[in-house]
Formats: structure tokens, C-alpha cells, sequence
């Protein structure tokens, strides 16, 4: 492929690499600034002459800021197109949507040629982020009591329209394209898959550590949280126009610790992901839906805990004598509740505290949503899924405090999709690991064009309630598992859910 394409808004100049092509910055949507602060995303406005799209381009505002900069002319994205591809190769198109709690985060983090190679090709996208992407407030709304807030799920949608309009000049299919993503990422592509504003602009769906969100606040809890943000950032007149003159660094300045589990706003979402699931209220497409052994290892590490489908500060280090009362505060359950759980998780079985607390948040907040997204989408549509089991995987993020056993966490996987070319922490994969990345990929790819990630190499089973089979992906080989409740205590947290406690 030519590194010079014209696209409808332009002509681009791309880089060449030793893997294929790459345009970097490309503009999907106009620049959310001034009046378009908290405004659905416009069309860009064409250019003339030739505008190069060999440099990443400043992310979305956010704290620690990016070795790329940032500024809220954010709205980019990034292609990857594999070596020897030419216009009409119409190959599957794989959009990745990253993580970071709607906080953090940019598409430049995940370097894709070795997953375009399989024979995709990738985009990476920035949407807005923070109070910027996701601030409900009924100034925002077009009209008294209509929706706010979700700027950054509008931003997605724009950039898979972008997506339909443009990636046929690139080589892809826009008639299939698989979106995924991990952690909010993750979360997004759920969102994407309940909201009827993305009907038609994908056709798989890839959510990776993004079930621990299944139900999404009111709009008049998260219009009341916005009422609190605007006089935090010194807008006590709660005016659309104070808002929108509000330097960029106070609002980073002012997040809250949590943007998830996002907003029912009746626009974008108008119901949560786990009631558009489980009553087929949702956009159905095949879809691969995956867990890490044990997700919050990573926060619990950092003195935090996903729950409830919002991050959390844990009060203090979990020890024999806190461990109870740490339960309670964590899932906002009753003492009798918390015993019923720490008799389930005895610390006797546990080489520390802080271990059994990992597990047991984990299995609540991640294994089991993942197996209740499952079985809900099994229902309607082809679903595989997957438990990402590598213990050895690179620790790219934050050292393992917790000490053996060790287990995969959070983010653990990504290593084995993508080079992390900002990652804080240097590893790097074994030979086997490497193997095993080359698996996941060929799955991915393979899913992507087809709708079944099975392989030659690596047969992967539908997931169903009879047979409740999940892909374990280890090192060296993947293999099927069919103890994935059991093995997570998804019973005992059915009980909490349904009963508080069993007696």
C-alpha cells in the first residue's frame, strides 16, 4: 500500500515500516473545543494540500500527561496496515478501544503490526477522557431533563463511522469490523454492543476484562455527582458557560477517583449492559468475552479494589484482623455477610491476608460478572470465552508485592497482543510465551474475519450452559476448562448477590 491515501476529508501521508504502513493522528472528528466542550462529536473539516500522519498526535487530557502531550483537540486515531496489503484486500478490521478507567489511556499505547500481520487491519482510537469524556450535568442537556454526558462512547461511534467511510481505502472491509477492547476498554465495547446509536457500525465484538460493570448509575445520581464536580472546578452557578471556561488542568486537576460503571442517559445507553444482555436488548454480534485468574491482584497491590464496578480506595492493609471488616467495607455488605465470605475464602488457605482478599475480590468483581456475561450473551448470540491462566506473565505495570503464588492479573494479557511501547515497567516473553502470543493473535484475527476465533492449531469451543467450556490461555498451550464457576465460588457470590448472606 501506498503511504499517500486520500481519504473524504483528505489526503494523508502515512509512514512506512518493515511490517506494512501506518497512519498516525488521524483526524476522526472535529476539535471538542470551546462550544463543542461536552457537545456530541462534529465532522472534521477538510483540508487541503497533504497533511502527514507520521507522528502520534497529543491525547486526551489526563494525569500523568503523555509522552505524546495532550490537549482536548484529542479526537485521533491510529491505523496499522499490514505488509503487501493493497486497496482492494478487504481485510477484517480490528477497532481497539484501550482501558484506563475512562481516566487514562491513548491508542498510541498499543503498538498492533504483530496482530495486523495475522492479516488485520488495526485501529487504535483516543476519545475523551475524565470529566471532559463522561461529566453528566443538566446544563450539558439540549433540553431540561435530556441526556448528558457519555461524550466518549459519542467518540467511538464517530470513530466507527469514520471507520465505514474511510478503511476501504486502507485495505479493510468496512463491512467487517470487530470491535474490542480491555478494562474500560472492554466496558466500551459492552456499552457499544447495549446502545442502539452503534447499531451497524461493527459486526464482532471482543471484551476483555470488562464485565465487572454490569449496571450503570442513573442519570439523576450521575447529574448529582456533576452538580458536585462543577462547584469543585469554581462554577457554583452550575452555567454551561462557566464550565466550558474552565481551564483544562483544573478539570483533570478535579476527576473523581471513578468515571465507571458510567451512566444510563437515555440516549447512548438507555439501558445497562447487563439488562441489554440478558434480555437481548442489545446489538447482536458474535462476540468473545474474557477474564485474567485474578484481575484485582494488580490493586490490590496498589492499595485499591475494582468493586461494584467503580475503583475504590481499600482502608488500609488487609490482615488477619482487618480481613472481615475489609469484606464488609469493600462490597458494602453486612458483618454477617462478610463472614459468610471469609469462611468461603478461609485464610488458612491463603499464604497471606492480602492473597485471599486478591481471589475473593477477583472472583466477585471479575470471574463471575465474566461468567454471567457469558451465559446471558450465549443465549443470543455465538460467545466464546476465554481465561487468560499465563502466571508468569511480564509485570509491565506495577511490581507483584503479593509474593507466590503468583497468578495472572489485570492486564496481564495485552503483552501477548501488542508491544506496550509505554509501559512503566520493561519485560519481555519468553519462547513458549511468545508461542502463546502467536495463538491468541491467530485467534483474534481468525474471529475477526470469520466469527469463530477456532483455529487448526487452537480449537476453541462455543461457549454454552450445558457445557459452560472456557478457553484456558497458558503457557505453553491453551486448553478447555469446564470448572470456570466452580473454581471462582460463583455460588457463594450468587448468594450474596440474591440473599446478603446464606442464614
Amino acid at each position: 500500500m501506498s503511504t499517500s491515501v486520500r481519504i473524504d476529508s483528505g489526503r494523508l501521508q502515512g509512514l512506512a515500516t518493515v511490517d506494512g504502513v501506518e497512519f498516525r493522528g488521524v483526524p476522526y472528528a472535529a476539535p471538542p473545543t470551546g462550544d463543542l466542550r461536552w457537545e456530541p462529536p462534529q465532522p472534521v473539516a477538510p483540508w487541503s494540500g497533504v497533511r502527514g500522519a507520521e507522528q502520534y498526535s497529543p491525547v486526551c487530557p489526563q494525569a500523568p500527561p503523555s509522552p505524546n502531550g495532550q490537549s482536548e483537540d484529542c479526537l485521533t486515531l491510529n491505523v496499522t496496515v499490514p505488509q503487501g496489503t493493497t486497496t482492494a484486500a478487504r481485510l477484517p478490521v480490528i477497532v481497539w478501544i484501550h482501558g484506563g478507567g475512562f481516566e487514562l489511556g491513548e491508542g498510541a499505547d498499543y503498538e498492533a503490526a504483530d496482530l495486523a500481520r495475522k492479516g488485520a487491519v488495526v485501529v487504535t482510537v483516543n476519545y475523551r477522557l475524565g470529566l471532559l469524556g463522561f461529566l453528566s450535568h443538566p446544563a450539558l442537556a439540549d433540553k431540561p431533563g435530556g441526556p448528558s454526558g457519555n461524550y466518549g462512547l459519542m467518540d467511538q461511534q464517530a470513530a466507527l463511522r469514520w471507520v465505514a467511510r474511510n478503511i476501504g481505502r486502507l485495505g479493510g472491509d468496512p463491512g467487517n469490523v470487530t470491535i474490542a477492547g480491555q478494562s474500560a476498554g472492554g466496558l466500551s465495547v459492552a456499552m457499544q454492543l447495549a446502545s442502539p446509536g452503534a447499531k451497524g457500525l461493527f459486526h464482532r465484538a471482543v471484551i476483555q476484562s470488562g464485565a465487572f460493570a454490569p449496571v450503570q448509575k442513573s442519570l439523576a445520581r450521575a447529574e448529582q455527582e456533576g452538580r458536585a464536580a462543577a462547584e469543585a472546578v469554581g462554577c457554583p452557578d452550575q452555567s454551561s458557560q462557566c464550565l466550558r471556561e474552565v481551564p483544562v488542568e483544573t478539570l483533570v486537576a478535579n476527576q473523581p477517583l471513578s468515571i465507571t460503571p458510567g451512566v444510563v442517559d437515555g440516549a447512548v445507553l438507555t439501558r445497562s449492559v447487563g439488562n441489554a444482555l440478558a434480555t437481548g436488548r442489545f446489538n447482536r454480534v458474535p462476540i468473545i468475552n474474557g477474564v485474567n485468574t485474578q484481575e484485582n491482584r494488580l490493586f490490590t497491590t496498589l492499595g485499591l479494589s475494582v468493586t461494584r464496578g467503580a475503583t475504590a480506595v481499600l482502608p488500609g492493609p488487609v490482615t488477619a484482623e482487618s480481613y472481615e471488616a475489609t469484606i464488609a467495607t469493600n462490597f458494602g455488605v453486612s458483618a454477617r455477610t462478610a463472614s459468610f465470605v471469609a469462611k468461603a475464602y478461609p485464610l488458612s488457605r491463603y499464604p497471606s491476608p492480602a492473597q485471599a482478599f486478591s481471589v475473593l475480590n477477583s472472583d466477585a468483581n471479575f470471574s463471575c460478572p465474566a461468567f454471567v456475561l457469558d451465559a446471558a450473551a450465549a443465549t443470543w448470540v455465538p460467545t466464546f470465552a476465554y481465561e487468560f491462566n499465563d502466571a508468569q506473565a511480564p509485570r509491565l505495570f506495577a511490581p507483584d508485592t503479593l509474593g507466590e503464588p503468583y497468578a495472572a492479573t489485570h492486564q496481564s494479557e495485552l503483552a501477548y497482543l501488542f508491544d506496550q511501547p509505554n509501559a512503566p515497567l520493561p519485560g519481555e516473553l519468553s519462547p513458549t510465551q511468545r508461542q502463546l502470543a502467536s495463538a491468541m493473535q491467530e485467534a483474534w484475527v481468525t474471529f475477526a474475519r470469520t466469527g469463530s476465533p477456532s483455529t487448526p492449531e487452537v480449537p476453541w469451543p462455543r461457549f454454552d450452559l450445558r457445557s459452560r467450556q472456557v478457553l484456558s490461555l497458558d503457557d505453553p498451550a491453551p486448553s478447555v476448562e469446564r470448572g470456570f464457576a466452580a473454581d471462582h465460588r460463583c455460588g457463594v457470590w450468587a448468594a450474596v448477590a440474591l440473599f446478603g448472606t446464606t442464614g
